[in-house]
């Protein structure tokens, strides 16, 4: 990049305790954000963007797909990806200027990968069908198809940002480095199992997709759902570099050790949570 990188964590943990609830507030965090990566800084703000649209629709659209309003899904993975866009975008900001260069191609990687996912979303939504696992007609299937394309290429620049990290120490505290590398780790696992609910052609196990689930996420209560592991795998993301940065505060001695332990007790949970959807049980039986 052109521009000299402030890292993000560095000027977190320049601005001290105080500093964290005045001088270095979401707004500044953002502001910083979009200087060092505006290509993820624009996908996450268009996320926003399209997720106040689909909220918009939600009480005006009542067509119900799959049991659910049709605006539901197009709100949480404009929601999702809004968080994956900025944390990513954070987490790179994180690497020395050495990895930048890579860092732009994973950008704009991520970004179109992002684009294409959200549009066929969209635009299926407005038609009143589903998106995935859609090979009823031969035009469903070729956007189910596009759609898939892109998500193994974000996949692969996810990898790419993973190896990224393990060559190069992120700026930050050692527990945050590992945090931001394992987290990548369980974040890339969580993307298998989105991989392995498309080989399945849905996402409910010993049931239909559809039918009684957990109000808001839509969760089957009656069956076991891949998408909780793959949900819990995806915001590994944020939750292990928070967890190591968290840590080289509270307890900067063990930090590390502690950070590496709740990184496997995490990816325990993945594991546990993907072995109860095999077994075709529900997280919460209605």
């Amino acid at each position: 990049m052109k521009t000299a990188l402030l890292p993000l964590t560095v000027l977190s943990l320049a601005a001290g305790p105080a500093a964290s609830q005045t001088a270095f507030s979401l707004p500044t965090a953002l502001r910083v954000l979009h200087r060092v990566n505006p290509v993820l800084s624009y996908t996450g703000w268009l996320n926003i963007a399209l997720a106040v649209l689909a909220l918009a629709l939600l009480p005006l659209d009542h067509r119900l797909v799959t049991g659910a309003l049709v605006w539901l899904k197009p709100l949480k993975f404009a929601l999702s990806i809004a968080a994956f866009a900025f944390t990513l975008g954070w987490l790179l900001a994180d690497l020395p200027a050495p990895a930048q260069r890579s860092v732009q191609l994973i950008s704009w990687g991520v970004a179109l990968s992002m684009l294409v996912e959200q549009a066929v979303i969209f635009a299926q939504a407005a038609r009143g069908t589903t998106s995935h696992y859609n090979n009823s007609t031969g035009f469903d299937a070729v956007l189910f198809g596009l759609m898939g394309v892109f998500i193994a290429v974000n996949t692969l620049m996810s990898a790419w940002a993973l190896f990224l990290a393990w060559r190069y120490q992120p700026f930050g505290p050692a527990s945050y480095a590992w945090g931001v590398r394992l987290g990548l780790l369980v974040f890339l696992v969580g993307s298998v199992l989105g991989g392995f609910m498309i080989h399945n052609q849905q996402h409910t196990v010993g049931a239909a997709d559809g039918g009684p689930g957990l109000p808001g996420l839509g969760w089957s209560t009656r069956a076991g759902d891949l998408r909780i592991a793959h949900f819990l795998g995806m915001h590994a993301l944020q939750a292990l570099p928070l967890l190591g940065w968290a840590l080289s505060r509270w307890a900067p001695q063990q930090a590390t050790g502690l950070t590496w332990a709740g990184a496997a007790v995490y990816a325990g949970a993945v594991a546990g949570l993907f072995a109860l959807a095999l077994a075709g049980r529900p997280l919460w039986a209605a």
